[in-house]
């Protein structure tokens, strides 16, 4: 009995470890590589390698004219787990953001800042706290703020002009580029050049049409109008001769 139970065991084991190495081998044989382009995409997940915040089809100064602060409020809500922007607030995860527009970039509020925000230099302006919030990974590699960004040059305006209003001084915002300005100027310049290219067609043409005076001719001009040193030599009488 006990050797009949012996044999069942053996015979049992012999077949796990066949099935297990017959898995393991047709594993490596049939197995599938991730497909370099997914048949669909999933919502919400990024491409692998993909970054947030791409360039604004107009620049900041463009959003900023008509920026609200409301609106940047509620969009500065995605920040408050790390920041505040309150006079005197304290640091938590990132700095106090009170007065940060015109601040130097990776100073102040005695927060201990990576060295790659330190190593950018400059202070805080329009421009570059739109990188930022496009893309700080982008705008300072190194950075251990792991907010990814924010995609829509509009909401980084509405955070900007809310951060600006958080501030002993708040600048200015700038006034939105004159529409067609660009495009004005372009005129002008192309207006110019063509009365150039005119004026040197019309002397071209005044030249070609003017009569080539020959040397018959310059020969009984007034003595005046061929004598000197420059004047050519011309046939004729001895009192018409160059001196």
């Amino acid at each position: 009995m006990d050797d009949r139970a012996n044999t069942i065991a053996g015979w049992a084991l012999a077949g796990g470890i066949a099935a297990l190495g017959l898995s393991i081998v047709s594993g490596e044989y049939f197995h599938a590589e991730r497909p370099e382009k997914m048949g669909y995409v999933v919502e919400g997940v990024e491409e692998e390698g993909a970054e947030g915040g791409g360039a604004p089809a107009q620049p900041i100064e463009f959003y900023l004219a008509s920026a609200d602060p409301a609106q940047g409020e509620q969009v500065f809500k995605k920040c408050a787990a790390c920041h505040n922007a309150d006079k005197g607030g304290a640091n938590a995860l990132g700095p106090n953001l009170w007065g940060v527009l015109g601040e130097g970039v990776g100073t102040g509020h005695g927060f201990p800042f990576t060295d790659a925000l330190k190593g950018k230099g400059g202070t805080w302006n329009w421009t570059n706290m739109d990188a930022w919030l496009a893309s700080p990974k982008k705008f300072a590699p190194g950075t251990k703020m792991t907010f990814a960004g924010l995609s829509k040059p509009e909401d980084r305006a509405n955070v900007i002009a809310f951060l600006n209003q958080h501030s002993d001084a708040p600048l200015p915002l700038p006034a939105a580029p004159a529409a067609g300005a660009a495009a004005a100027e372009g005129d002008e310049t192309k207006g110019a050049d063509q009365n150039a290219a005119e004026a040197v067609s019309a002397g071209a043409q005044k030249a070609e049409d003017e009569p080539v005076q020959t040397e018959a001719q310059a020969a009984v001009q007034p003595k005046g109008n061929v004598a000197g040193e420059g004047a050519p030599a011309t046939s004729g009488t001895s009192a018409q001769e160059r001196k």
